[in-house]
C-alpha cells in the first residue's frame, strides 16, 4: 500500500473513532430524572410576606408567537402579577425545561422583548441577594411606547447560574461529561416604571423574600449554587 493510501486509510480511521468517542460520550440520562418532579405553580406560593397575587389579571405583554416559541423549548411556565399593601405590583414570570441542550435554548428577554417590538434601553450585570449567597443576574430596561419596564433576570442550568450563551454551552457541557442531559429555568421579575432605579429596589425586596418560601433541593434549581 502507498504513502498516500496509508495516509487515507489512517485519516478514515481517526475518523471513525472519533464518530465512536463522540457516540459513546453522548449523554443520555436527565437529570430532571434524577429529582423530584418539579410543579411550577406549587413551587411559587400566591402569597408571601405581603405579598399576594393580583387576582385583577396580568399586565405582562406576550405574543401568541412568542408562547408559542415558550411552550415548544420549555415543559413548564408560570405568569403571575403580585401586589403588596404599598401597590406595588411585580410580574413574574418562570419558564422550566427539562432537556438545556442546544435545542432548548433559555428564550432570554433580551432576546424575547426585541422580537415583540421592545426597544431595549440598558442592560448591565446585578447580583440579587437570596440569604445563602449572591445569584448573579442581568437588569434590562425595555421600552414600547409609553410602557417603561425594568426588568431583573437570571437562568439556571442544572445547578449553575448561566447568563449568556457562552455560560450556558460551558453548563452543559461540564454535564456532559458526566454523561448528564441538565434541565434548565429561566426567572423573570420585572414591574411597570418609569424609574428604573425604584423599580429594582422593588424587584430585589420581591426576589429576596420569594427566596424565603423556597428550600429543600429546589433552591439550587430556582437560584443556583453559591460559587
Amino acid at each position: 500500500m502507498t504513502a498516500a493510501r496509508w495516509k487515507a486509510a489512517l485519516v478514515a480511521l481517526l475518523a471513525a473513532l472519533s464518530a465512536l468517542g463522540a457516540y459513546a460520550w453522548r449523554p443520555t440520562q436527565h437529570l430532571a430524572d434524577m429529582r423530584p418532579k418539579l410543579e411550577l405553580a406549587q413551587l411559587f406560593p400566591r402569597s408571601f410576606a405581603g405579598w399576594s397575587e393580583d387576582t385583577r389579571g396580568p399586565v405582562q405583554l406576550v405574543s401568541p408567537d412568542q408562547q408559542a416559541v415558550l411552550n415548544k423549548i420549555y415543559n413548564q411556565t408560570l405568569s403571575r402579577t403580585y401586589v403588596n399593601a404599598a401597590g406595588d405590583r411585580v410580574m413574574l414570570s418562570v419558564a422550566y425545561g427539562g432537556d438545556q441542550s442546544d435545542g432548548t435554548r433559555a428564550h432570554r428577554p433580551d432576546v424575547c422583548y426585541p422580537a415583540q417590538g421592545f426597544q431595549m434601553r440598558s442592560d448591565r450585570a446585578s447580583t440579587v441577594s437570596v440569604g445563602t449567597h449572591q445569584v448573579r443576574s442581568r437588569q434590562l430596561v425595555a421600552q414600547l411606547g409609553n410602557r417603561i419596564e425594568p426588568i431583573t433576570y437570571w437562568t439556571v442550568v442544572g445547578e449553575r447560574i448561566a447568563l449568556s450563551g457562552t455560560e450556558q454551552k460551558l453548563a452543559q457541557l461540564a454535564y456532559s461529561t458526566r454523561g448528564v442531559i441538565p434541565d434548565g429555568m429561566l426567572v423573570r421579575v420585572s414591574t411597570i416604571d418609569p424609574n428604573p432605579e425604584r423599580a429594582y429596589t422593588v424587584q430585589r425586596q420581591f426576589i429576596e423574600e420569594m427566596a424565603t418560601t423556597v428550600s429543600g433541593p429546589n433552591r439550587a434549581r430556582v437560584f443556583g449554587t453559591p460559587l
